[in-house]
């Protein structure tokens, strides 16, 4: 069983703030600093350039990759991290859409996050083959599956209500019509177990800094299944991509395996950061994380709806169909979740009108979440979101 009250111990959480943001942003591991000065100066400061052999920097992406593999039901070996999750996306579906030179058709969803169908749609006029990107509601994609369809492409948690698709199912639908799939994971690593090898996933994506605590700028991971990794042509072919790097050949051979998905140089300083967060996972059970939060979510729903009628419960109620978060639907909810921070319930607001509510059980309980309940009561109730200060919006929100 996971000791939630050692893990929330291994965070840095700022006194007087209830946190309900880990799916944008990660809280701060404790362990962090010291991971990071370690880096800075025995690594860098003490071994310079040597330290890409002396400290085991160029590993680095294999190796955390591998890491990252147990949270996600992946292969050793087949998950590499570097880069940014638009530019994994990237990857995915170029190396997809040459693996199936005989389709136009690329599947998404309406509720997938928008970076993904706009490298969708660049890539679609790069390459000028009368590619189409078609959205769909969540809902519906099932029954778009057809034998034209080269690429499904979606995320896993819909970002927005958490709504969550069924992995295993539609791969089955997409593999049964000669498609390929493509999954993001930048709300489920993390916060509810994934199995990308049981359910015969192509290529999964996700990113590090949300559920992972890797921090901000934290680097993205891609999956490749074992049975695409040799064969696969990475349409980014960078230097650490390459076969033989340091042979400084003129022309690209792709590396073995996934080695191939790497592109350039590491993040070793963000890399030091990840590390530190994953320590905290490995005291916890991702199936008792799972537990755990929807027990919170369940409660947080329960609390909110009997205190604030005005706002409308946008995500699944069953919280086998969500993710680990709660949305609630609000006319002004820009507003609300700036009244919502200067109190200390720290949410997020996502256009037009959802209210957005993240939970970690890492280093979230249910005293946070009955004392946020209450500050939310009160907000509402009290209409203490109408004030112009909480009305002007913000470059982030």
């Amino acid at each position: 069983m996971t000791n939630f009250l050692a893990t929330k111990a291994m965070f840095d959480l700022p006194e007087g703030k209830i946190y309900l943001d880990g799916n944008s942003l990660g809280a701060f591991p404790k362990a962090a600093t010291k991971r990071m000065t370690q880096t800075l100066e025995q690594e860098w400061g003490e071994l310079l350039i040597t330290g890409w052999n002396k400290a085991g920097w160029m590993e680095q992406p294999t190796k955390i990759g591998d890491r990252i593999a147990k949270l996600i039901g992946a292969e050793t070996g087949h998950v590499v991290m570097g880069d940014t999750l638009s530019i994994k996306v990237y990857q995915a579906l170029a190396s997809a859409l040459e693996m199936r030179p005989d389709r136009k058709i690329i599947l998404s969803d309406n509720g997938n996050f928008p970076t993904d169908l706009y490298m969708a749609e660049g890539l679609i006029h790069s390459l000028g083959l009368q590619h189409q990107l078609k959205t769909v509601d969540p809902t519906d994609v099932v029954n778009h599956i057809t034998d034209d369809v080269a690429v499904v492409m979606l995320t896993q948690v819909d970002y927005r209500t958490g709504r969550l698709h069924d992995m295993k199912a539609i791969t089955k639908q997409a593999h049964d019509a000669g498609a390929l799939v493509i999954w993001d994971l930048a709300h489920s690593a993390g916060a509810l177990p994934v199995h990308v090898a049981a359910c015969n996933a192509d290529f999964a994506v996700g990113c590090t800094y949300k559920y992972l605590n890797g921090g901000p700028g934290a680097p993205a991971f891609i999956y490749v299944a074992p049975r695409h990794a040799d064969t696969v042509r990475p349409a980014l072919s960078g230097w650490l991509g390459h076969a033989a790097p340091f042979a400084f050949d003129l022309n690209y051979t792709a590396g073995n395996g996934i080695e191939r998905m790497r592109v350039g140089t590491p993040p070793i300083l963000q890399l030091a950061a990840l590390e530190s967060a994953l320590d905290v996972w490995d005291m916890a059970d991702i199936n008792d994380v799972r537990a755990k939060s929807i027990e919170l979510t369940n409660r947080f729903i329960a609390g909110v709806e009997a205190a604030c009628p005005m706002l409308a419960l946008a995500s699944p109620r069953d919280g086998k169909m969500r993710g680990s978060q709660v949305s609630f639907k609000f006319e002004h909810g820009y507003a609300a979740i700036q009244a919502l921070i200067a109190r200390g319930v720290i949410g997020d607001f996502r256009a037009p009108d959802i209210m957005r509510f993240g939970f970690t059980p890492l280093y979230i309980d249910e005293n946070d979440v009955d004392r946020a309940i209450a500050i939310i009561a009160d907000v509402m109730q009290n209409s203490l979101w109408n004030r112009d200060e909480y009305k002007t919006q913000s470059r982030v929100t």
